[in-house]
């Protein structure tokens, strides 16, 4: 419910009521037309919003409110493309004094002019993130996740990564699944929004906010504020969760004791296929706690109305033939502007639920991605910014899997904010210096000097790249790029040669810098490893990768001895158990040293993402034609065509084909022929 003050809790309940709506319409270009009551037609102003379907409760909903509103006004609707739209209402308090209560902002999506009006329909801030999914991220956090898919689409996050961490699910790293339906960045918010038990939705300032179903009552209607309402002679209420695992084809299914109430089914969620099975397991358990709190009662009502509601308000009903012991929720409402506020709570009878809804969305089977000349590509983002320092660190970890003996390319493109240490530059100036004579008539005495000069000036910072192939660290090529401050695109490229069949790889690429700091934000490093015959290992073997680099210890000669280092490796098989990570150290005894602070950082990065290229997809990527040919299949250049030019020469007329070799590795045959 939007904060409002004890004085319009009672105002808003009061027999009469004094009120009025005022609006903005804001075009691109930043002008404003004000509007206010007598400026609405009459009847013609609602709202709607819903955070579940027409049958039953949902989590993961991510509905966008629709604004109709027609107005007398002359502005021309064609300049109201990519407008907003602002209303509030306005209530009078016993003081005299009108309280604000904003209703939203949304985008115009249609305006219709008649002679002396103007219909406006318009939606909140959700349909921008109706914005194609193509950056294929691989793993993150639900903050991370969240906060990359509102820079992506333009809008503000309404919680802090503190807010997001706190509740159930918010601090594991969840990874996308590489046979997924995933199109959109909505369907990003829908499937983190299930993971973490809760809508989302826009709310009045245009922010996207996350909400819980609760059990805590925020107002009471009486029947002196219904025109009509019906109430179910049932209680909604869940007590089982039903998740379907990709991966191992089966359906999860998890319950409280006793297990007599709905079931909710979360499909497949490809935020929810890695992992071990004790993991999904407790992100469904969690899932549950927070869908068992629903336990209301669905009715529809028509009320007078209070602008102050929100979806997922928890509410109660007294007088007439309601049960005030009972709470609902509203999951939808229809705001009339000057009219009936309409509400709504949807629900279905556990009793006359199917016992096969408990179980009833399988998986057969997978197919097989690698399909015959076809190229698959494998991509990576990073979701989480990273700083580098003079310690290496791993900046991409690409895991795949090659169906047969065949050939790959590793890309990258990193977007670099470079701070190089600054440099003291030294050198010597000379020249001849004149002192002026002391008395008029004299020569001027002139004296040849050098003088030392220093200079500050930006420096250079040098970055190392380091690649890894199966644990087994390049050494005889290892990229090094110089740089000044500022804004930098690094480009790399590898090619993986000689991938052996049905084998899993891992390829991981470590940065690290000299002579400053450079950091990679969000987003900012994209790396794609691309080749036929290659497929996901979409099956997670239980295995944890750790990276740990501690600093050298430096120390005055004769101080300290230097004594042998005996070690020995066992390898055996452990089954993991969920008891959490921990990390010892044996005591480390040094006399007169001291000894730093430690920190250190557990990433786990086992997400890959594939995506098969066909010539039908041409129009949606960007390439050099030049190079690339798209007839039937992708394929390169063979053919290059280079026409003469006449060059002047003393007598007579001469023609000169110039050939660039320099962008070929090797040329096989060349041919001159005459036009015509």
């Amino acid at each position: 419910m939007y904060p409002v003050s004890d004085e319009y809790l009672t105002a808003i309940q009061d027999n009469t009521r004094s009120y009025y709506f005022e609006g903005c319409i804001t075009t691109k270009a930043g002008i404003q037309y004000p509007f206010t009551n007598k400026d609405i037609v009459k009847g013609s102003g609602y709202i709607t919003n819903q955070c579940s379907g027409n049958n039953e409760i949902e989590i993961g909903s991510v509905y966008a409110a629709e604004l109709g509103i027609t107005l007398y006004t002359d502005v021309d609707r064609y300049t109201l493309e990519g407008a907003t739209v602002t209303i509030s209402f306005f209530l009078q308090l016993a003081t005299g004094n009108y309280e604000e209560v904003p209703l939203g902002i949304f985008e115009v999506s249609e305006a219709n002019r008649t002679i002396n009006c103007l219909a406006i329909k318009a939606y909140d801030y959700m349909l921008r993130f109706d914005k194609a999914f193509k950056n294929k991220v691989s793993s993150g956090t639900a903050y991370d996740l969240l906060s990359l898919a509102c820079e992506e689409c333009k809008v503000e996050l309404a919680h802090t990564q503190e807010e997001i961490e706190s509740w159930n699910n918010g601090k594991i790293l969840l990874g996308i699944y590489g046979e997924n339906d995933i199109e959109t960045w909505r369907d990003i918010l829908y499937y983190v929004a299930q993971v973490l038990g809760c809508f989302a939705t826009i709310n009045r300032f245009g922010k996207l906010e996350l909400r819980k179903y609760g059990n805590t009552s925020v107002l009471d209607i009486p029947d002196t504020q219904r025109f009509s309402s019906s109430f179910s002679d049932f209680v909604t209420r869940y007590t089982a969760i039903n998740s379907t695992n990709n991966r191992t084809q089966t359906a999860e299914y998890y319950a409280l004791d006793p297990d007599d109430g709905l079931t909710m089914n979360l499909g497949v969620n490809p935020l929810l296929q890695f992992g071990l099975t004790e993991t999904r397991k407790t992100i469904l358990l969690n899932v549950l706690n927070d869908i068992s709190k629903i336990n209301y009662v669905p009715f529809d009502s028509a009320t007078i109305g209070n602008p102050a509601f929100d979806l997922g308000d928890i509410i109660t009903f007294s007088g007439g033939h309601a049960d005030e012991k009972q709470i609902t929720c509203i999951t939808k409402y229809e705001f009339k502007v000057n009219g009936k506020h309409t509400l709504q709570c949807v629900g279905k009878n556990p009793r006359l639920a199917e016992a096969k809804s408990k179980n009833d969305k399988n998986i057969s089977g997978l197919l097989n991605q690698v399909e015959a000349g076809k190229i698959v590509v494998h991509t990576f983002m990073n979701a989480s910014p990273y700083t580098i320092g003079s310690v290496d660190t791993e900046i991409a970890s690409i895991e795949f899997a090659s169906n047969e003996d065949t050939d790959a390319q590793f890309h990258a493109s990193i977007l670099l904010q470079v701070d190089a240490d600054s440099v003291t530059k030294t050198g010597k100036a000379k020249g001849t210096i004149t002192i002026p004579s002391a008395a008029s008539g004299e020569t001027n005495t002139s004296v040849d000097a050098e003088l030392d000069v220093n200079l500050t000036d930006d420096g250079q910072a040098v970055i190392t790249v380091t690649y890894i192939i199966n644990d087994n660290v390049l050494t005889t090529y290892v990229p090094i790029e110089t740089m000044h401050s500022g804004r930098h695109i690094l480009n790399l490229y590898y090619p993986l040669s000689g991938l052996e069949a049905n084998a899993y790889n891992t390829f991981r690429v470590r940065m690290r810098i000299s002579g400053g700091m450079a950091l990679i934000d969000r987003g900012q490093g994209i790396c794609t490893i691309s080749g036929q015959g290659l497929s996901s290992n979409n099956v997670w073997d239980g295995r944890l990768e750790f990276t740990e680099t501690l600093e050298e210890l430096i120390g005055t000669a004769g101080t300290m001895p230097i004594r042998e280092t005996i070690a020995s490796a066992k390898m055996h098989t452990e089954v993991p158990k969920p008891v959490g990570i921990t990390d010892l150290f044996s005591l480390v005894s040094l006399e007169s040293y001291g000894v730093m602070g430690m920190a250190e950082t557990v990433r786990v990065n086992p997400v890959i993402v594939t995506e098969t290229i066909e010539t039908a997809d041409e129009a949606e990527m960007t390439f050099n034609r030049y190079f690339v040919k798209t007839d039937s299949v992708f394929e390169f250049q063979t053919n290059y065509k280079f026409t003469s030019q006449e060059y002047p020469i003393d007598s007579g007329r001469m023609a000169k084909v110039v050939t660039n070799t320099e962008q070929f590795a090797r040329i096989d045959e060349l041919e001159v022929s005459e036009n015509g």
